[in-house]
């Protein structure tokens, strides 16, 4: 490459940031819950049974916003508190909220 020749590099942002999936709190139904959360993760029972009582615990990631949603409802449904949020950056930490 001569000197008069240049190189223009982009940085290309996303329009749907990845989100997070977060349960919070199992709540009264455990067995529903983890039923709940097998199904949204396609983990073993055994897994999914583990997360679930190690709540508040991030079970999804990068998922779009309406892959997210859908699988908050799905929780909800089974009696649980779960949330999601758009992702932190690389580098971020961020709390769960109480």
């Amino acid at each position: 490459m001569s000197d008069e020749e240049s190189t223009e590099y982009y940085t290309l942002l996303c329009d749907d940031p990845s989100h997070e999936v977060v349960l919070v709190d199992p709540g009264p139904r455990e067995r529903d819950v983890i039923l709940a959360v097998r199904k949204v993760t396609g983990q073993s029972l055994w897994h999914s049974r583990v997360l679930a009582r190690r709540a508040p615990v991030a079970l999804l990631g990068g998922l779009s916003a309406s892959r997210a949603q859908s699988a908050v409802a799905v929780l909800h449904s089974a009696g649980a508190r779960a949330e999601w949020r758009q992702e932190p950056e690389p580098g971020e930490r961020t709390a769960p909220s109480s």
